[in-house]
């Protein structure tokens, strides 16, 4: 079957048609208390989901999120309801096999999914909490739709993360971004073109590059998201799309050579370094040049300048990047599943057993 509008909305009518009718029926006041959508993980939630999207975890999908508590008591009892009264399908997409096998609904705590995604299970306190939300998984919270969400509570921390970053902790995240692009990018560059390694030269490249494109969604006060996605969001950055993007359109071309790649992360240092001084955060400085050997770490400039101006309590705080929380999350993930299971998602496919063997 071709699919023929995005995932998202097939799953909201299914929801508002089918699912939602049965749970105000039969559970008024535990659905008083979920928020339903499509949000969380997944390139459907980010709206880009296509034909690739479709070989493993695909299908109607309704996220629901409710008090742990509430969700320990009745969430079973919930789901099994909303099985026994499902059709064998809806709009040509089967509900007895699928990512959400017999139901299109996953039901969670909203606590649990919380931490499991950012680390914390409520609205940041401190700049060291905002500090420890790995970015890229702050757009799991925020992205998708919210359909139905009559409590409120998970409306509010979406609420509170869409309104972005307490001013301190961008500035905080921007100086992390502008040392490890200079510092451990530009610098490193030069230093393995110099010393002929290519290995070393094509892992720093790389590398600064994704910096560089992090620190103007920073700029611009945009999350950036996973990997996959990040030049899609980036294309749609209000201000550093249009000067950066043929920048790293040439960067990342086979044939540009590496001293010309070198040159072109230079450049993309002097946007940035414009736009850290327009924007205030660091004050206008005489043009500098760099060094012939350590090459021309612009950005660490600027990032001792932020540093210096932050709050104390920050000044020693690495913000978290990493998608860590996720991943222990995973960890434990995976080894419920039984490995033939696991290598069907993969799409690792095993030649059948021979013929007598067993």
């Amino acid at each position: 079957m071709e699919q023929q509008r995005p995932i998202a909305e097939v799953s909201r009518i299914f929801f508002r048609q089918v699912v939602l009718p049965i749970l105000e029926r039969e559970f008024p006041e535990e659905t008083a208390q979920t928020a339903f959508g499509l949000f969380g993980y997944g390139s459907e939630a980010l709206g880009l989901d296509d034909v690739y999207s479709r070989d493993h975890h695909f299908g109607l999908r309704i996220d629901a999120l409710m008090p742990d508590s509430l969700f320990q008591r009745r969430g079973q009892a919930m789901m099994q309801a909303v099985t026994a009264n499902l059709p064998a399908s809806f709009e040509g997409y089967a509900l007895r096999e699928g990512h959400l096998a017999g139901t299109g609904l996953a039901l969670d705590s909203r606590e649990a999914f919380l931490r499991r995604t950012i680390g914390i299970d409520h609205v940041p306190q401190t700049y060291t909490e905002w500090l420890s939300l790995p970015e890229e998984d702050i757009i799991h919270i925020v992205n998708g739709e919210l359909w139905h969400d009559p409590a409120g509570s998970f409306t509010a921390i979406r609420e509170a993360l869409l309104a972005y970053y307490p001013e301190p902790v961008r500035r905080r995240r921007i100086a992390h971004w502008c040392r490890y692009f200079s510092g451990m990018g530009t610098y490193a560059l030069k230093r393995a073109l110099l010393r002929s390694d290519p290995f070393y030269a094509t892992t720093r490249f790389a590398s600064a590059l994704r910096w560089g494109v992090q620190l103007a969604f920073l700029l611009d006060r945009r999350y950036f998201p996973y990997d996959k996605w990040l030049m899609v969001y980036f294309q749609r950055l209000p201000r550093l799309s249009a000067p950066l993007r043929p920048l790293i359109e040439e960067a990342v071309l086979l044939t540009t050579p590496w001293e010309r790649k070198l040159d072109l992360l230079h450049a993309l240092s002097e946007v940035l370094d414009a736009t850290l001084v327009a924007d205030g955060l660091i004050r206008p400085h005489p043009p500098f040049t760099g060094s012939p050997t350590s090459g021309y770490r612009l950005l660490e400039h600027a990032y001792a300048e932020i540093i210096q101006g932050l709050p104390e309590e920050i000044k020693g705080v690495v913000p978290v990047w990493d998608q860590i929380y996720l991943e222990q999350f995973h960890s434990r993930y995976v080894d419920g599943l039984d490995l033939p299971g696991w290598d069907r998602i993969l799409g690792l496919n095993a030649p059948s057993d021979p013929p007598g063997a067993g």
